[in-house]
């Protein structure tokens, strides 16, 4: 065997009575880098410093929520059944959000948010899909913590090596159990698909960034890009993976819903296009009160600002070189 790839020996720690679990902090992590980045494009694009956060407020909860049902219906066996706890459904620490159902839900959280600040969804979805591809990169490190969501077994040099876990409070609980001697499952080492995914997100989240540099996507269309590109992933990937999983004419159930949304976003990307050009920056204002300064152009920016920041390619956290006429104007202001 050239070479291996250890799991860590735990996903939980105890800080006294209070469970520190690697799953939750690799979600927190992830929500806030797709915040920061998405709050910096908005920016850039003419929005107001402050509305990504201001609909993260609605779209988190909605898609954790979101999240937590899809894959409760999906793989509903785990918690209903003979012998089985219902309640063990609300136990969303110890793993099993499904991301069609958070990109759903929180969707709709959105969607709540925009109308009520007088913004466009489409467009504040493109300025947050990188981020969100980058922040489900970072949950799989979450997965990589809980041994769980690898393939079948391998002998390439990155094979995963899966430990066996005890836990003698609750035999049964090995999710908060420790490898104790690293003694390796039957078919250890396998495909770490969660690595897989990891790294095809990140590369989603870079062919996103390029293309909406270059062709200026607006609409919508970046988001449908990164739908379209996370899709085509995830179903390869899922074909790889070994845990239990409903399937329907042979095919697991995540495969299928793969299919239809690569299917749905390269529809929705080529009609888009027929929408024109990117959102003006104006339009991204929304229902912000003016305070002492043109209404028409967030926080105080000049006409000339903002056309240098509608020219900007959306990821760069300010707009263009100000002229020496603008140098007392607070630095990174759109």
């Amino acid at each position: 065997m050239l070479a291996t790839i250890p799991s860590p020996d735990r996903g939980v720690w105890h800080l006294g009575p209070i469970p520190i679990r690697a799953y939750a902090l690799c979600i927190i992590a992830g929500i806030i880098v797709a915040i920061w980045w998405g709050e910096r494009r908005w920016v850039a694009r003419g929005g107001t410093k402050g509305t990504v956060i201001d609909v993260a407020v609605f779209a988190v909860p909605f898609g954790l929520v979101g999240g937590r049902l899809y894959h409760v219906i999906t793989d509903n066996q785990l918690y209903f059944g003979p012998g089985k706890n219902p309640l063990n459904a609300l136990k969303i620490w110890d793993g099993g959000l499904g991301i069609w159902g958070a990109v759903a839900l929180g969707a709709v959280g959105a969607l709540i948010a925009c109308r009520r600040k007088g913004i466009p969804l489409p467009a504040m979805a493109d300025a947050v899909a990188p981020g969100i591809v980058v922040a489900q990169a970072i949950g799989r490190l979450g997965n990589y913590f809980n041994q769980e969501l690898y393939g079948a077994h391998t002998t390439l040099p990155w094979g995963l090596e899966i430990y066996q876990r005890f836990n003698p409070d609750n035999p049964d609980d090995l999710l908060n159990g420790v490898a104790v001697g690293h003694i390796p499952l039957p078919d250890s080492p396998v495909h770490p698909t969660f690595l897989y995914e990891l790294i095809w997100n990140l590369g989603v989240a870079l062919l996103v960034v390029w293309a909406d540099r270059k062709f200026k996507l607006g609409h919508g269309r970046a988001f449908a890009l990164y739908v379209a590109g996370y899709t085509a992933g995830r179903c390869w990937i899922e074909l790889m993976r070994t845990d239990n999983a409903n399937h329907i004419l042979g095919l697991r159930v995540n495969v299928w819903t793969s299919i239809l949304m690569f299917a749905g976003a390269v529809i929705y990307f080529v009609v888009a296009a027929k929408r024109g050009p990117r959102e003006a920056p104006e339009a991204l204002v929304g229902n912000q009160p003016a305070s002492g300064t043109d209404a028409s152009t967030p926080e105080g920016a000049t006409e000339r600002e903002h056309a240098d920041v509608a020219a900007d390619n959306g990821d760069s956290a300010s707009p263009a070189a100000s002229s020496p006429g603008d140098e007392k104007k607070p630095e990174g202001q759109s």
